[in-house]
């Protein structure tokens, strides 16, 4: 159970093996089931997750058209929050969903930030993090600007083609911004 977490935490060569020790004793265990919510817009959210097993999807609601817009995914071996809410303590933009059955680790936000308070180590991971949510951002947007949807979905089977087939249509064709009719005739031509 905590293996994946361990060798994820270890392959940064930023934490000691006590470091991780810590993180793990400070955690608990948690699951949702497929259409649970880890967060739902509107909420504060008051802890970090790393998903073990399973995939969610985040999404928000359009001004507009008040329709669900997929704006990311989650997969597992990674941290998952609701990353404003987290850092502002304002109610939360966008809802979380299990798009299967969830298990993850959970720290609070107390917790988490007591590691960061005491150890620099984890200073320095939560920094790291922080940098590399930022630059997967920034690549989203990019991908979302100035790419086809195309190029878009080859993204996507070349980095997560495993899960692509347990993601529901209609949440891939909101995330890459067509219908699911152009979403069809894209994974006919490939």
């Amino acid at each position: 159970m905590q293996h994946n977490v361990k060798e994820y935490l270890k392959s940064f060569n930023l934490l000691s093996e006590n470091d991780i020790d810590e993180f793990i004793k400070l955690s608990t265990s948690r699951v949702l089931k497929k259409g649970q919510h880890f967060i739902t817009q509107g909420e504060i959210c008051y802890e970090v997750c790393f998903i073990k097993s399973g995939l969610l999807r985040s999404y928000y609601y359009s001004t507009e058209k008040r329709e669900a817009i997929t704006s990311c995914f989650y997969f597992s071996n990674t941290f998952l929050t609701a990353y404003s809410s987290l850092i502002s303590g304002l109610p939360s933009p966008e809802s979380i969903e299990a798009l299967s059955d969830i298990e993850m680790l959970s720290i609070s936000k107390t917790n988490f930030s007591a590691l960061e308070k005491n150890n620099i180590s984890w200073l320095k991971f939560s920094k790291f993090i922080s940098e590399q949510e930022y630059l997967a951002l920034e690549k989203r947007i990019h991908l979302l600007q100035s790419e086809s949807a195309e190029t878009k979905y080859n993204y996507l089977l070349k980095n997560h083609s495993g899960y692509l087939q347990h993601i529901p249509l209609k949440y891939l064709a909101s995330y890459l911004g067509i219908t699911q009719r152009h979403l069809s005739r894209i994974r006919r031509s490939i």
